[in-house]
């Protein structure tokens, strides 16, 4: 079976799952990549030497061979590209094909009503209802969006992103976070808006008033950064912060396997979240805004994780500090967590379960797992825990 990914360019967020799959599938598989990565996304760490990757083409390199390879594959799955004119030919063909997107509608469902927006999103999906092409949904609200709309009935199935897995011996769990000092916290991600690298400061000044012994860990940058900084000194709490700037991958993990609480305070306009994965991967306790993408299919509340609703300080507030108040009770949340990412939500499993999938899908059979990676999509309405 010849399998062909197409999105806008590999990263190491897609990495793991492409490696899995070219194990599998050796010379079958290819990935496309439809353009180079931004400048700010090398900047913080993500750039990636394709030359060294043996299954990636660039379309904008040699697009008849890649054409080609689209029209001609077995199984094609796309992500955002960039490009529809590259995938409504491969959709018209009939032959099996898969779509992958984060929501629609991530500012709000209202913007559904538009009449221009409903036209687009016609030609690029709706009309293609009765097909049998299916939408793996990269996170939690997907499947709501393209309900609203009408498209792929019956056809939403739960998927992510999929980041590098560590397997840990039991001593080397055991043994990975301080269990004497302060209680470690980590935040990472761009300093912008939607990501509330507020928050963290906020709180910090409330575990100080408490006289909680703490550190932070903040990875990252954006244009936040200089008056989080500030705001930093004004309170006096730069001994209970490090600042890391942008940080390679590898690097923020190291940081995370130190850790023993991820706070991840993203609002709605976050499709997955792939540091959720990275935290829980790392044994961390989560702590997470329930409109992130990623949340609901990840954390189960107080069993491996804890969600907080529409982006409500105070109730974020209040988790973390029960936290600090019962961590003897509470830290098996991170081990819950790590046995998440490594049984089920990993690389491996998802491209083990997506090839299962597509062979029935060639026979005109749709059956789908039963739990994690490929299982129904359930229909969730966004902002309600």
């Amino acid at each position: 079976m010849t399998f062909t990914f197409v999105s806008n360019y590999i990263n190491h967020h897609q990495i793991p799952f492409c490696e899995a799959l070219y194990q599998r599938l050796g010379k079958d598989f290819t990935f496309i990549q439809t353009m180079p990565m931004e400048q700010e996304r090398r900047e913080m760490g993500w750039n990636v030497d394709i030359n060294d990757i043996p299954y990636v083409m660039c379309l904008y390199e040699d697009e008849y061979e890649c054409l080609k390879k689209i029209m001609e594959s077995d199984v094609v799955l796309f992500g955002w590209t960039g490009r529809e004119d590259i995938v409504t030919p491969r959709l018209a063909s009939g032959k099996t094909t898969l779509r992958v997107s984060e929501r629609l509608y991530r500012e709000g469902q209202w913007k559904a009503v538009s009449p221009r927006g409903l036209l687009a999103k016609y030609r690029e999906h709706i009309r293609y209802r009765r097909q049998n092409i299916c939408m793996l949904c990269a996170g939690a609200y997907a499947a709501s969006d393209f309900r609203l709309i009408g498209a792929y009935p019956n056809k939403l199935f739960c998927w992510g992103y999929f980041t590098e897995l560590r397997i840990y011996s039991e001593e080397a769990f055991a043994a990975m976070k301080p269990a004497e000092g302060p209680l470690e916290i980590v935040w990472a991600g761009r300093f912008i808006p939607l990501k509330h690298p507020e928050y963290v400061v906020r709180l910090a000044k409330t575990l100080q008033k408490k006289g909680y012994a703490f550190r932070i860990h903040m990875l990252g940058s954006g244009e936040m950064e200089p008056e989080i900084r500030q705001e930093v000194e004004r309170e006096g709490l730069q001994d209970s912060f490090v600042f890391y700037g942008y940080t390679p991958p590898e690097k923020v993990r190291d940081v995370m396997e130190k850790c023993h609480i991820h706070l991840f305070t993203s609002n709605q306009l976050e499709g997955w979240g792939a540091v959720v994965n990275e935290g829980m991967n790392s044994g961390c306790v989560e702590v997470v805004d329930a409109r992130v993408g990623a949340a609901p299919f990840l954390i189960r509340h107080g069993e491996n994780g804890l969600l907080y609703e529409k982006g409500k300080y105070d109730r974020m507030e209040a988790l973390v500090l029960d936290l600090f108040e019962h961590w003897e009770e509470r830290q098996s949340m991170g081990r819950a967590a790590y046995e998440t990412i490594r049984d089920m939500w990993n690389a491996e499993h998802a491209a083990a379960a997506l090839l299962r999938f597509v062979e029935k899908l060639r026979q005109g059979k749709i059956e789908p797992e039963q739990e994690g990676p490929l299982s129904i999509a359930p229909v969730i309405r966004p902002g309600v825990m």
